[in-house]
């Protein structure tokens, strides 16, 4: 503790009173913290792990930290050490890359410290007792709302619990509503945690509201912006077409509780994924339109984003885009297409959005006679968001304040913080304030009165590069199309069965008339998904001149994508803090760190945030000398407002029940991470009956042992094993992945992996290492827990969607056949999830003798080959670059050694690539990487 043996106390930043009674609950005792977001959880952290830092001669592991956390606890830890002044604080030191050698780990550890390890290298470590888990002071754990109970994060805290009953153990979240789903879902995560007192603080508690609804409370303007009329149509048509597919999905008997399949849950961030969750374990009985339903909401919700943070041209592109990316294959059927394209809510998306950029469109009834007209001659409209003039407005109002009420000078900058969603609006907001005093038109300079700000010119500037993008994108429709065609006609040729698709062509005449196309004929074109939001050629060459760049825009300079920082003396310099706008997308607790840094006098939220509200709340009554004024921006009626009120209701309503839940729950006792079992089992389970050749039964006192390839601790088997009472064995394996006896050899694949290795022929290699070395080699083929257990859903037997995919599933499994023919002793093991796994190695480990991991290490290596040369390399690039054709296993090593990254190798010239893996296969990987498709 700190302030013992005569040591100066450890000066802490918790000036707010919720602050320091969490602080002192956590120091006392070990417990599961649940904050509300925006509230500073990080905050509270940092000063924890300083408090231990600072005290020296521990060691404190922080888990489930991500890399920009890691950065931003590092920087802390150092400036509390500095304020402080803790001569025995060492920091924070990171283990996250293979590419550090356990040599170079093991000195860290036992050095002492505050790590930040990812959890495979740390579960690694702990069981190969190269991090003792006796000599660890504490484990940290952040963002406990993801531990499951077969996540490595779980298997990570039982080690520590088995091995270490000394030491502490805190966990932080602030998400609650992952802890309400399922039955008892507080008690399950304290069991998977080991931790057995839950806190809970909302921001309805007494001490936070006490603390943050003083007098120094910030000063909050809301301003309600209206939507245009051409939002509001699409808003309404987009949520009929959400509501329409969310009814088609109710009829669909999936046997599914389907009370919360509703609109409004439809505005949820995660509601996709919940149905997609929810369908999972039966979607290969889902039907084909069922599915298709599904994909479509995720659609249908970013086109409801896109519609409130793009402008008028961007989303129309977006939506030329979706349209082209929902087109069927050549020969498709009106039944196998989205539902929601045939809606009338469907048109209305479409065609408001081309309003809102451009007006005037050929009519129905014009004929080729009179389709050269200019009578109906296409004229920008280019409809501006209502929110860039009232941030105009905003900016305006808050230089007159200063200059007509000047405030009395306090800590705070003059900087006015604008606050977006993502870093797409930070842009678009950037070049509208740079150009929004530009006015390429010049017929209004005749009138002296004063000119609003416009966006004019950055609008046109857009429609333009629209214009230009929409040829390529065109050209680049109608290749892919083509080879699309290609494929269809050499496969119908091979079943002998062309009579499908003769005669009429897709019935869908409706969208193809969208935005005057040619009228429907026998054929589809090749490139339909284009001619529908195509105008004609010589009303597009009128609008583009309407367009052409003024004197004005001549006059302003362009984007600059790279600057070379020559002369930076000249032209570059700091800013005054007073003068500065700073423009930056919401990023979670980042952004503490950003209010703290930047102390603005002014925020501007350009979209709802619950968590940030709460962290200027936060800001402001920490910071009794800083006036802050916050201006709340969002459209009313919109679906932003909505997401935002239903993102506070839903966060309250899990405070509640958890609150509930915790007054009910029953008290864990067995928190010392070992399965109880009993003495007498424990015996027989390693008793020998082999009893060959007038052989005694003997009893062996060691527990099961299974030697594990450390690259598969990104699995949950591993952890199901140890779970089992298995001692896991981590050793960096040549062949196979598990080795249960000295004559089983388990290479374990996933459906996915599976195809993937036999696509790349790596499947076939491991079967032929694992025959020669073992004399029971086995292919292991395992399903996800909450998944079927069928090959169906890895393939889609719906032969109007794609020919191609419909013989994926028997193409599987006629490898697999080959696979077996091939090598007649490979056995092969089907799972249905990895619970199922963990039980059949248990029986196979049934009165067996335990491998040795010496011996599984050597097996496969060469003589004097190190089993670890290969691990400082990673994986997912080696796989990528497997799938280029033209690199085999044998000259892949050698672009591995000389070539930094996949961008140099796809950066090399043929030459180049002649001389590393020879002239043929040189010749195929650069035609790979540099094929255009616009010259097809």
């Amino acid at each position: 503790m700190t302030g013992e043996h005569g040591k100066p106390p450890v000066k802490l930043s918790l000036p707010l009173e919720y602050q320091q009674d969490l602080f002192n609950e956590l120091r006392s005792e070990d417990q599961l913290v649940l904050l509300a977001r925006g509230l500073g959880l990080l905050r509270i952290v940092i000063n924890l792990l300083h408090s231990f830092d600072a005290a020296g001669n521990n060691l404190i592991v922080i888990v489930g930290a991500d890399e920009r956390e890691n950065g931003w606890i590092g920087e802390a830890l150092a400036e509390h050490a500095v304020v402080s002044k803790s001569s025995m604080a060492r920091g924070l030191s990171q283990v996250n890359t293979d590419a550090m050698s356990v040599g170079t780990r093991e000195k860290m550890y036992s050095q002492g410290g505050i790590f930040s390890i990812t959890s495979r290298i740390l579960v690694v470590d702990l069981l190969s007792k190269l991090l003792d888990p006796e000599s660890v002071t504490g484990l940290v754990v952040l963002h406990s709302e993801r531990i499951i109970a077969t996540s490595i994060e779980a298997f990570i805290i039982r080690i520590y619990r088995q091995m270490n009953k000394r030491g502490f153990l805190k966990a932080f979240s602030d998400n609650p509503e992952p802890f309400t789903t399922g039955f008892a879902p507080l008690a399950s995560m304290m069991r998977n945690l080991f931790l057995r007192k839950p806190s809970l603080w909302p921001r309805f508690h007494v001490t936070v509201a006490k603390s943050l609804e003083g007098r120094k409370k910030a000063e909050v303007i809301e301003l309600e912006v209206p939507m245009t009329e051409g939002m509001k149509d699409i808003q309404n048509a987009v949520l009929e077409c959400v509501e329409v597919s969310i009814g088609e999905l109710r009829k669909a008997d999936t046997g599914l509780e389907l009370d919360d399949w509703t609109l409004d849950s439809a505005l949820h961030r995660s509601f996709d994924v919940i149905i997609r969750r929810q369908l999972d374990p039966i979607w290969h009985r889902v039907s084909f339109r069922t599915r298709q339903i599904v994909n479509d909401l995720t659609v249908l919700r970013s086109i409801l984003h896109a519609l409130l943070t793009y402008d008028a041209v961007s989303f129309n592109k977006y939506l030329d885009t979706i349209l082209a990316a929902h087109q069927p294959p050549p020969g498709s059927t009106r039944q196998n297409q989205s539902p929601w394209l045939f809606l009338d809510a469907a048109n209305t998306i479409f065609e408001t959005a081309k309003r809102r950029v451009y007006s005037g469109k050929p009519t129905e009834g014009e004929t080729a006679a009179s389709s050269n007209a200019f009578a109906d001659s296409l004229r920008p409209t280019l409809e501006e968001q209502p929110k860039w003039s009232l941030l105009a407005e905003v900016l305006e109002e808050i230089e007159q304040d200063n200059y007509l009420n000047p405030l009395p000078r306090d800590d705070s900058n003059g900087t006015i913080l604008i606050m977006c969603s993502d870093q797409g609006t930070c842009r678009q907001l950037r070049e509208y304030l740079q150009n929004m005093h530009v006015h390429p038109v010049e017929e209004f300079q005749e009138h002296n009165e004063e000119r609003k700000p416009s966006a004019m010119f950055m609008m046109r500037r857009k429609l333009r590069n629209y214009l230009e993008w929409k040829k390529d994108f065109a050209r680049v429709s109608a290749s892919l199309f083509a080879e699309n065609q290609k494929v269809l006609d050499g496969f119908t040729d091979q079943r002998g069965n062309t009579n499908g698709y003769r005669g009429k062509g897709p019935p869908n005449k409706r969208r193809r008339i969208r935005g005057g196309a040619a009228s429907a004929g026998a054929g589809r074109p090749i490139n339909g998904s284009l001619q529908l939001a195509e105008d004609k050629e010589s009303q597009v060459a009128s609008l583009m001149a309407d367009i052409q760049p003024t004197v004005a825009d001549a006059m302003q300079k362009d984007e600059v994508a790279v600057d070379s920082l020559d002369d930076m003396e000249n032209y570059f310099e700091l800013y005054d803090m007073n003068d500065l706008l700073v423009i930056h997308p919401y990023d979670g607790d980042m952004d503490e760190h950003v209010l703290e840094e930047v102390r603005p006098r002014y925020v501007i939220m350009y979209e709802p945030d619950t968590a940030f509200i709460r962290r200027v709340e936060v800001y402001r009554s920490s910071h009794e000398d800083r006036n802050v004024r916050v201006y709340f921006m969002y459209y009313g009626g919109s679906v932003e407002e909505q997401r935002y009120l239903s993102a506070v209701r839903k966060e309250k309503d899990a405070f509640t029940r958890l609150i509930k839940e915790k007054g009910n729950m029953a008290l864990t006792l067995t928190l010392d991470g070992a399965a109880p079992t009993d003495p007498q089992e424990q015996f027989l389970r390693t008793v020998n009956t082999r009893i060959a050749g007038g052989g005694r039964l003997a009893a062996t006192a060691e527990p099961p042992r299974v030697v594990v390839d450390v690259r598969e601790f990104r699995s949950s088997l591993p952890s199901l094993l140890h779970g089992r009472s298995m001692v896991v064995v981590p050793c960096m394996l040549t062949v196979g992945d598990y080795v249960l006896t000295p004559t089983i050899c388990i290479e374990r694949k996933s459906v996915r992996d599976l195809i993937s290795s036999f696509k790349n022929g790596r499947l076939f290699n491991q079967a032929e290492t694992m025959l020669q070395h073992y004399k029971h080699p086995m292919l292991l083929i395992e399903f996800d827990q909450n998944k079927s257990f069928t090959l169906d859903p890895f393939a889609d037997h719906s032969f109007e969607k794609s020919i191609k995919s419909a013989d994926d599933s028997r193409d599987l499994q006629s490898k697999i056949v080959l696979l077996t023919i091939a090598f007649p002793r490979l056995k092969i093991i089907w799972s249905s999830s990895p619970y199922q796994t963990a039980e059949i190695f248990a029986e196979l480990k049934n009165k067996q003798e335990e491998p040795d991991p010496v011996k599984a290490v050597q097996i496969g290596l060469g003589m004097g080959e190190d089993p670890y040369e290969q691990q400082s390399f990673n994986t997912t690039p080696q796989d990528m670059l497997r799938a280029v054709p033209g690199v085999t296993g044998k000259n892949m090593m050698r672009l591995i050694l000389e070539v930094g990254d996949l961008k140099e190798v796809s950066n090399l010239g043929e030459d180049e690539l002649d001389e590393m893996v020879g002239k043929e296969a040189g010749r195929q990987v650069y035609r790979f990487f540099n094929r255009s498709v616009f010259d097809e």
